[in-house]
């Protein structure tokens, strides 16, 4: 009797281990490294943009912002010579812009890092990001090539999988602030298109956000993200949110 009442009291114990374990889990704030800074952008209202948005819509996020480089277009922060500058992060959010920069070592210990499984939120810039190196390791990782971009105007975007989590709460259109088409030269295998906007000057369907599978990490992307207002538009935001929470495996 004593034997079995032990048995009953050891898996109750196991039982509750268990589930305080799992609602932990639950409530863990995700991991978020957000790399910022360079040409172009108002980096640091962008940033707590994001951090707001996050708050306003109950997901925990525990963030670090590393805004490095200045605001030229070539820049090789401190952050990457580390080589395990990505550990212990559910998500990377690439939100730079260093065209100029183009050293091949220092790009594929970026992308190292992503395709061991370093999961990854891709911003606007960040597609022209590398834009002046001669491999595609970095392209690849976006899941798209894009070297240049058209006017700023209000651009219609269409929902084309509108049953993709991360579009859930996306309209079926959505015309967005002034902003810029980034006109995208090759879709990289494994790459999920979620949206499209048309240039305005050639009429030709372009991709503006997208998911993307990179070795082990998962990627979510969008070209849009330019102006302090489309970081206020509610559309926009939780589209990233949702594309972070999605990049997470959450």
């Amino acid at each position: 009797m004593n034997t079995r009442f032990a048995r009953i009291v050891l898996s109750l114990c196991l039982s509750v281990i268990f589930l305080t374990s799992a609602n932990a889990q639950d409530v863990a704030p995700l991991k978020v490294l957000l790399v910022t800074g360079g040409c172009c952008h108002d980096y640091p209202f962008q940033a707590e943009a994001l951090k707001k948005a996050a708050t306003e819509r109950g997901i925990k996020i525990d963030w670090k912002v590393v805004n490095e480089g200045g605001n030229g277009t070539e820049a090789e922060i401190d952050l990457y010579k580390n080589e395990k500058w990505a550990e212990g992060y559910d998500v990377i959010v690439h939100n730079e812009c260093f065209a100029n920069t183009k050293n091949a070592d220092y790009i594929r210990r970026i992308t190292k890092a992503h395709f061991e499984g370093a999961n990854a939120v891709v911003i606007h810039c960040a597609m022209h990001t590398y834009r002046a190196a001669e491999i595609d390791d970095w392209r690849e990782m976006l899941g798209v090539t894009s070297r240049r971009h058209e006017h700023k105007s209000n651009y219609l975007v269409r929902n084309v999988m509108p049953k993709h989590a991360v579009m859930k709460d996306f309209p079926k259109e959505w015309v967005t602030p002034n902003d810029e088409l980034y006109i995208i030269e090759k879709v990289w295998p494994d790459t999920k298109v979620l949206a499209t906007s048309v240039s305005e000057k050639t009429g030709e369907l372009n991709p503006v956000i997208w998911t993307h599978k990179y070795g082990k990490a998962r990627v979510f992307g969008t070209t849009y993200g330019h102006a302090n207002e489309t970081f206020e538009d509610k559309v926009f935001l939780d589209v990233v949110i949702n594309g972070i929470k999605w990049a997470a495996g959450k």
